[in-house]
């Protein structure tokens, strides 16, 4: 991966990396080049410390948090104070401007030539192969549902993490599920893969509200021993009617985006596997044409002072953008991805204009 803001610099890193056998992607500003790297990995990141969205010092930390990535700085800066602290920040190497393309290579390979320890090889290549099985997990495509469009977003704040939805048809609607596990990191990834697996074992059941309860019981011991809980968004569509019948266990963050405004759908009860034996009131809201479900994580609140001013946000950006794909899109932008304290979901379910019985 080069971050590079200079075109011409970007494509002559990018060249001449190329020529040393890397596949490379490139990046023009900083939030660009770590969006990339915490979603694909790299083995080499070229890193320019003047960026024009943030200082290159600060990315170069963002990046040890997540990645082990041999890490070369590209600096213009003539003293040695910025040198100095990129590497104690985690940086490998670094190369001056102007550089010739033979240097370049030369530091590379010097570096590949110091490998990595045993042990930072294995938990690196474990957290890679956890990112491909928790994006995996993903629907991978949206059933079609005649008269409405679905689509929905997750972005983890670190390589994993506890956020996940997922969906599939339900007669001639559709089932979608929302959750959050408590926690970031490889321990609520693990907890999401379980919820994600039971509530798919359950989903069969022709009630939503049995099926839920079924859901709660399976996952509540489970959750206990491990001292953790779950939020829970799961609903069921009739197309026919556009009514929706849900369960929201503690996610409280489901909205009726409507030609009114918006209204927040209220809660069942708390999250599954915080209160022992709980038990979960269904809610039901009705879809008119041009109408959307919409169900975000918490990570959409740190950027709003209160969920009402974070409600509102989100369903004036639905209201703006007509393609549910898109839409799920712009609200993940509306959270920086820059060291972003908690992982953004988001899901939208609009029936489309026009759309009637």
């Amino acid at each position: 991966m080069v971050i590079e803001d200079h075109d011409d610099i970007r494509n002559l890193l990018a060249q001449t990396i190329r020529m040393r056998g890397f596949t490379v992607a490139t990046a023009a500003t900083a939030q660009e080049g770590l969006d990339a790297v915490r979603r694909g990995g790299a083995d080499l990141i070229t890193l320019d410390l003047n960026l024009p969205d943030l200082d290159g010092l600060e990315v170069c930390r963002r990046v040890r948090e997540f990645s082990d990535a041999y890490l070369l700085m590209v600096t213009a800066r003539p003293g040695e104070a910025d040198r100095l602290s990129g590497l104690e920040l985690g940086a490998d190497d670094y190369i001056s401007k102007p550089f010739s393309p033979r240097e370049l290579q030369a530091r590379i390979e010097a570096m590949f030539r110091r490998p990595r320890g045993r042990a930072e090889q294995a938990d690196a290549e474990e957290l890679r192969r956890a990112a491909e099985v928790q994006r995996s997990l993903l629907p991978l495509g949206t059933p079609a549902v005649s008269g409405y469009e679905l689509a929905g977003a997750c972005r983890p704040s670190r390589s994993v993490g506890g956020d996940f939805f997922d969906w599939h048809a339900a007669g001639d609607g559709v089932q979608l599920t929302v959750a959050d596990a408590m926690g970031k990191g490889m321990g609520a990834a693990l907890i999401a893969a379980t919820v994600r697996a039971v509530m798919r074992s359950t989903a069969p059941l022709p009630d939503l509200a049995e099926a839920f309860a079924d859901a709660g019981r399976h996952l509540e011991q489970d959750l206990q021993q491990s001292g953790s809980f779950v939020t829970v968004f799961s609903a069921r569509l009739d197309a026919e009617s556009g009514v929706v019948d849900y369960v929201d266990a503690g996610h409280g963050l489901g909205l009726h985006v409507h030609a009114g405004g918006v209204d927040r759908l209220p809660p069942s009860g708390p999250p599954v596997g915080a209160v022992p034996g709980s038990g979960w009131v269904p809610g039901r809201v009705s879809l008119d044409p041009g109408d959307a479900l919409v169900v975000v994580s918490d990570g959409m609140l740190d950027v709003f002072d209160d969920v009402e001013q974070a409600a509102r946000a989100v369903a004036a950006s639905v209201t703006a953008h007509a393609d549910a794909r898109v839409a799920c899109e712009a609200l993940l932008g509306m959270v920086p991805g820059q060291g972003a304290s908690d992982d953004v979901t988001a899901v939208v379910l609009r029936r489309r204009p026009g759309a009637g019985p």
